[in-house]
């Protein structure tokens, strides 16, 4: 253990949460995929949402990536044209991949605010244009663990002896971590030649290498970590009152070429054009896509 907290990686960067307007009236704070780290391989995009109906994101097309989808509170609904619909709920998780065509909307269902999360996965040159899959989880069903005044809830890989369900075709650590006050530290084991980053959700705690590499780490703030070492080190803020809940998000870069045009992500300007050109000619795993319509614009067609 002393070993692995000397060799945690350290915080490189420390990013403040920006709100700003995403969707039709919804509301974002975007970690990776902003101007200071477009990108950090394989992770494309993750955005912290919220919003109430009728704000949200109606209907929109993916291609050549993953996203994954875990609501905090409130409730999402969704509907695709190949007729996948559904609800998650407070602690869901929806892994869908987007593959060789989707087309989707996302909205907020209920009374009550949704907030959740949604990270963008980029997929291998190989998987682009695979056929679109779900995987979805209820809450029940993701594992979750506890030790020494930490929580862990393993949404992909392994934490504590827990294994995630979920099939990564990229391989991808992502876990939902809370810090009581007076905890010991936690350290999780990450592959040395992976890219890793923290997002803060509530709270604060102190992050990386201990003594005076550690960096405290707030809400809404997302923390990029180096690869200066096989595990992440987290640690309650000395007299914290309150605990500090937070996700840590691994994986292994693809290392390939990324050509991107808003939900198209693929792996050359030509594979891009050709992507566009699919979606707006109906073809290629877009044949559905005219003419159809979500329940959003159908409700507002009655």
């Amino acid at each position: 253990f002393s070993l692995q907290r000397q060799m945690s990686r350290r915080v490189s960067q420390k990013l403040p949460g920006i709100e700003q307007d995403e969707g039709v009236g919804a509301r974002v704070r975007r970690s990776i995929g902003r101007p200071e780290v477009a990108r950090l391989d394989p992770f494309l995009l993750l955005d912290e949402f919220r919003g109430s109906a009728p704000a949200g994101f109606p209907d929109h097309p993916h291609r050549g990536f993953e996203t994954v989808t875990y609501v905090l509170e409130g409730a999402v609904r969704h509907e695709d044209f190949l007729g996948n619909q559904g609800v998650i709920r407070p602690g869901d998780l929806q892994w869908m991949t987007a593959g060789r065509g989707i087309v989707h909307c996302e909205m907020p269902h209920g009374e009550v605010e949704c907030r959740g999360l949604q990270l963008w996965v980029n997929l291998p040159r190989t998987d682009k244009m695979c056929e679109p899959a779900y995987q979805d989880l209820r809450s029940s069903d993701i594992p979750s663990r506890s030790q020494d005044g930490v929580t862990v809830r393993v949404i992909a890989g392994e934490s504590l002896g827990a294994k995630s369900p979920v099939f990564t075709r990229t391989p991808t650590l992502y876990l939902d971590v809370t810090v009581q006050p007076g905890a010991k530290e936690f350290t999780q084991p990450v592959p040395q030649d992976w890219n890793a980053f923290i997002f803060v959700l509530s709270g604060r705690a102190e992050f990386g290498s201990s003594g005076a590499g550690a960096v405290i780490g707030e809400a809404h703030e997302t923390l990029l970590l180096d690869r200066s070492g096989p595990a992440v080190r987290v640690a309650p803020v000395t007299g914290a009152a309150a605990a500090c809940r937070f996700v840590l998000i691994a994986g292994r870069p693809l290392g390939e070429p990324v050509e991107q045009w808003g939900p198209f992500v693929m792996c050359s300007k030509a594979e891009l054009l050709q992507a566009k050109e699919d979606y707006r000619n109906g073809r290629n795993g877009f044949e559905r896509a005219p003419g159809w319509a979500s329940f959003v614009v159908r409700e507002q067609a009655d």
